[in-house]
């Protein structure tokens, strides 16, 4: 055992330690261990050798605290019943983790819990706490800014007018008159709107969109219904509470849903409680194109959200680089498939 491993064998290891063994200094050393730093291979395979011969593992806390950066980032999720938010997980990790940011996943329940979760955040020093679902409102995002430790508030896929937070989202408006002008085109013409929970503090937009272009367009308002979660249980039981009333089955050509969770539930209910064929009888049209969308037993029509590319812009939001106008207005694609 050399003479250095003797010595830190019952100490903890340094950096200094590192570059002595190495041959190089404390700074090469540092940088070694920075994604994507300006350092030679030779250098940096000496200072990854010297390391993993004493055991020795950067402490991220003292560097996120000399350089007031943690590298870290909290995404808080409310609504796992909806399958878009795997898909959109999978999509924000990796992006962060290519541009060198972890990140700490908090599953909240309620109004409650977010708060405690930001306020938890805070103490964290998380360079960003972004909040993907439904269940927050002004008073759990003053929590967290009332810490004073949570440099940015970012609401990655709805639109927040609360001042203090920065939005990340699809063009709502954008992408709904697309799926109206298709559905005009199609020759439907007795649409139900069928949304999610009507939220104050982060909207989406898509139900006043369509209402609002169906009016200007036939001079009627489209019937809606609502569930409180997107949750394709809740649209299954509501759309069969609607057609319990057999007439309202003469009313209704297509459901334009929200999202797709609510479009799966949707198509069950169709098929199974209705006895009803998608699209012959009704047709279903979605939004977000989760993986079942593409499923033998769906094959449904829906827009895809640009994921990748809000993903990049929430990045170039931690970097402050980013176009702050173009963040709610990225445009995704309308696929169009065999549910109408």
């Amino acid at each position: 055992m050399s003479q250095i491993e003797n010595q830190k064998s019952d100490e903890t290891v340094t950096a200094d330690d590192v570059a002595k063994l190495a041959g190089v200094s404390r700074w090469t050393v540092n940088r070694a261990f920075k994604k994507d730093a300006s350092i030679s291979r030779k250098s940096r395979e000496k200072v990854m050798g010297a390391a993993q011969t004493l055991g020795y593992v950067p402490d991220l806390l003292a560097s996120s605290l000399a350089s007031d950066r943690s590298n870290l980032v909290c995404l808080l999720i409310d609504d796992f019943a909806n399958p878009h938010k795997l898909v959109m997980l999978e999509r924000l990790t990796r992006v962060l983790r290519k541009n060198g940011l972890d990140t700490l996943l908090v599953n909240t329940f309620d109004e409650e819990d977010t708060s405690a979760a930001l306020l938890n955040a805070s103490q964290r020093r998380v360079d960003a706490a972004v909040l993907i679902g439904i269940q927050f409102t002004d008073r759990s995002l003053a929590t967290a800014l009332g810490a004073r430790r949570v440099r940015k508030l970012i609401v990655f896929a709805r639109s927040s007018e609360n001042p203090d937070t920065i939005s990340i989202c699809c063009d709502d408006r954008a992408a709904m008159n697309e799926i109206t002008d298709y559905i005009v085109e199609k020759g439907y013409r007795k649409p139900l709107f069928l949304a999610g929970p009507q939220s104050t503090s982060a909207h989406l937009g898509r139900k006043e969109t369509f209402l609002k272009r169906w009016q200007e367009a036939f001079g009627a308002t489209p019937d809606f219904i609502s569930v409180t979660r997107y949750d394709p249980q809740l649209a299954y039981d509501q759309v069969v509470g609607y057609f319990a009333d057999h007439s309202a089955l003469n009313n209704v050509d297509i459901i334009v849903c929200e999202n797709d969770a609510l479009a799966v539930g949707a198509v069950d209910a169709i098929r199974t409680k209705l006895g009803l064929r998608v699209p012959e009888d009704i047709a279903v049209i979605g939004f977000d194109d989760i993986p079942q969308a593409d499923s033998a037993n769906y094959k449904l029509t829906t827009y895809r959200q640009p994921l990748s590319a809000m993903a990049e812009g929430l990045v170039d939001v931690l970097k402050g680089t980013a176009e702050n106008e173009q963040l709610r207005h990225f445009l995704g694609k309308l696929v169009i498939r065999e549910s109408a």
